[in-house]
């Protein structure tokens, strides 16, 4: 055999090998989300809720609540309460200020606080937490579409309910409206810029998010019209995740309404099938336990779960598997009737359906 035939003969062998290669290549899984998937599976939740008994209850409680305090990360440093009141507006039912809540040495949380005209004792105050289209529709103000918004979603409950005799407060969360990192560009949220620099200093979205909230639930506790033992918390979409960490956090929150946030991290956040945004992640949430504990460390008192039958980021089968967990942690406890869903029929939304009834049950007229 000459020289030039063995280098054709060569040629054609190393070709047909790296098209062998090619094909087993193409046979074996490279991609990554089933990898996570497969991994996720291999994960047990280490403290998940199995308790038999009270004590057994308890005992899972403190574990899981002090890794989960652990898990939503550092928190900054306290300081006196400061409030800077700079707006009033009267509205047929209530007076709305805008307040500045200083919740940090370096930072000032702005507010909108809704005071009921009708007189009457102290009463019921709810921090309202809004989700990822900002303040506006949540406080039925901004753009014909903004309003538009919240009259479809019902979302505007800060409104709803002041209108129904319930001091309300609506911070704008961290990283949203005029709080966003590049506001003076026209952007009207910073949820990437947040989770990175947050994560970067051992804090997480959450965890700094819900410290405002609490700083809030200060001023609440400070003002005269507010009984300071009946303070609760109402939230849809990602403010409904913060209302599902903020009690955990804060004892003081004596009730939660959580709207279009429940069901299963891993059919909701960790499924490549829903569109989340990064900050509602949790780092290292999915080793510990599923929202349903999450919910039932707010366990014994009174929890709202708001949830569409439609809603395509929060799927509704992960909601009600998860509620029957929750349902058995109140049923061991002694208190079935103090937790209960909507699972009405729509979208990712609000649902008034039942917010009235149950604060009137739990935190009277």
């Amino acid at each position: 055999m000459n020289t030039t035939v063995t280098i054709a003969l060569v040629g054609v062998f190393c070709a047909s090998c790296v098209f062998a290669a090619e094909e087993q290549v193409e046979s074996v899984n490279s991609r990554i989300m089933p990898a996570f998937h497969a991994m996720a599976d291999q994960t047990p939740l280490k403290l998940a809720w199995n308790a038999t008994t009270i004590e057994e209850h308890h005992a899972w409680r403190k574990k899981f609540h002090t890794k989960l305090i652990e898990l939503l990360g550092r928190m900054p440093d306290s300081v006196p309460l400061e409030v800077r009141w700079t707006e009033k507006k009267e509205f047929a039912a209530f007076v709305r200020h805008k307040v500045y809540i200083r919740t940090a040495a370096e930072f000032w949380s702005p507010a909108y606080y809704f005071v009921p005209h009708s007189p009457g004792d102290k009463r019921p105050a709810i921090v309202c937490l809004h989700g990822h289209s900002g303040i506006w529709p949540y406080i039925r103000d901004g753009s014909e579409a903004q309003i538009a918004k919240a009259k479809k979603s019902q979302a505007d409950y800060a409104v709803y309910l002041a209108e129904h005799g319930y001091v309300t407060v609506a911070p704008i969360i961290r990283g949203w409206n005029e709080t966003a990192a590049d506001f003076d560009t026209g952007r009207q949220r910073s949820c990437r810029r947040v989770t990175m620099d947050a994560m970067m200093l051992g804090m997480t979205p959450m965890g700094l998010r819900c410290w405002d909230a609490m700083r809030a639930v200060d001023f609440l506790q400070s003002q005269p019209e507010v009984d300071p033992e009946r303070i609760g918390v109402a939230g849809l979409s990602g403010g409904g995740t913060l209302a599902m960490y903020l009690p955990v956090l804060d004892s003081r929150v004596k009730l939660a309404m959580i709207g279009g946030a429940f069901s299963t991290y891993r059919a909701s956040i960790f499924s490549d099938k829903c569109n989340h945004c990064i900050c509602n992640c949790l780092p290292d949430i999915l080793q510990w336990g599923e929202m349903g504990d999450v919910l039932a460390l707010h366990a014994p008192h009174p929890a709202l779960l708001i949830c569409g039958t439609k809603d395509h980021i929060f799927p509704i089968a992960g909601a009600r598997q998860q509620f029957e967990r929750v349902q058995q942690v109140y049923r061991l406890l002694g208190v079935p009737e103090n937790v209960d869903a909507d699972f009405f029929e729509g979208p990712h939304a609000w649902s008034n359906h039942k917010t009235l009834s149950f604060l009137k049950k739990h935190f009277g007229p």
